[in-house]
């Protein structure tokens, strides 16, 4: 029951944020993004006259009050209307429905990459020479310092422009896809390699691995059959980071190796002032990131029934 009671308040919060990020981008873009009327109308050459605009701004309800025009989105949310995309002319869901199955390819070819490395790299080297360790984390602290479009540079000029080894943009194959993978998952990785070797260093240490030890259980087997088992609940708490890490690098990503996907997507609305499709994102990283959380709640509250009663 207890359990049930912190789902729903876990729920109550998610619905909170949602609200939240709907708000505050609805505010900020229509205190940033200018004329939306003109950038609807816009192009090579376009010359609206004032008739046309007015006409836009009563078609969209532009010209209502800003307080109208929020309490009407509100109320097409609440229907599951995200609205019409200003320059192309679809219903928001479309667009993003459009382009979605790309994102998460990457997003989820990259979640994986990035945790196989950062258990790998953390079993190997958790309580082994010092100098490992350092070097093991000096590698880390670079992969986390650099920003996602410097490493995704790199990436391109030693194995597409140099080596050859792949292609330099685009969605064709799994060839384009290993390079943004990398971009995305390399700094994740480094992160979670960090939390996950400084864990296991902790459990190595615990009566219950000393036990197995000296009943002639091989190193390995400590390693991966005790020790990574207790180790691995730091992973789960931190999906939230795994998501947001995504998420955000996405944009970045898709946009230098010039894939399709929602992050490119949301940076073209941003540049043209497509407000229902950059609001439609928004929404759409908000739900991502509540669900996950929501999902990692619960299920660290099963594993370690403690958190519950805390």
């Amino acid at each position: 029951m207890r359990h049930l009671k912190r789902i729903a308040i876990r729920l109550a919060a998610g619905i909170g944020v949602l609200w939240g990020a709907a708000t505050l981008s609805f505010l900020a873009l229509h205190a940033t993004a200018g004329d939306a009327a003109l950038a609807t109308v816009a192009g090579d050459g376009a010359n609206p006259t004032q008739a046309v605009l007015d006409r836009v701004r009563a078609d969209y309800g532009l010209d209502l009050p800003l307080h109208r025009q929020y309490l009407n989105y509100l109320g097409k949310l609440l229907t599951g209307d995200l609205g019409e995309s200003y320059q192309q002319r679809i219903a928001v869901t479309k667009a993003i429905g459009g382009q979605l199955g790309e994102t998460v390819q990457l997003a989820v070819s990259a979640a994986v990459v990035a945790v196989v490395l950062a258990v790998g790299v953390a079993v190997l080297t958790a309580g082994r020479r010092r100098w490992i360790r350092s070097a093991t984390s000096g590698a880390e602290l670079v992969l986390t310092s650099f920003p996602t479009f410097v490493l995704g540079l790199v990436l391109l000029i030693v194995f597409s422009f140099q080596a050859g080894w792949f292609p330099v943009s685009g969605n064709g194959g799994v060839e384009a896809l290993v390079l943004p993978t990398l971009t995305l998952a390399l700094p994740i990785a480094a992160t979670l390699s960090q939390v996950l070797r400084t864990e296991l260093e902790e459990v190595l240490e615990q009566p219950f691995i000393l036990t197995a030890r000296s009943r002639g259980m091989r190193e390995a087997a400590v390693r991966l059959g005790h020790a990574l088992r207790h180790a691995l609940i730091q992973i789960v708490t931190m999906s939230g980071f795994v998501i947001g890490g995504l998420l955000g690098g996405a944009v970045i990503t898709e946009t230098l190796f010039v894939r399709r996907g929602v992050g490119q997507l949301m940076l073209t609305a941003t540049t043209t002032k497509d407000v229902p499709l950059v609001l439609g994102v928004v929404l759409l990283a908000a739900t991502v990131y509540v669900v996950v959380n929501l999902l990692v709640d619960i299920v660290y509250g099963l594993v370690d029934p403690r958190v519950v009663t805390a």
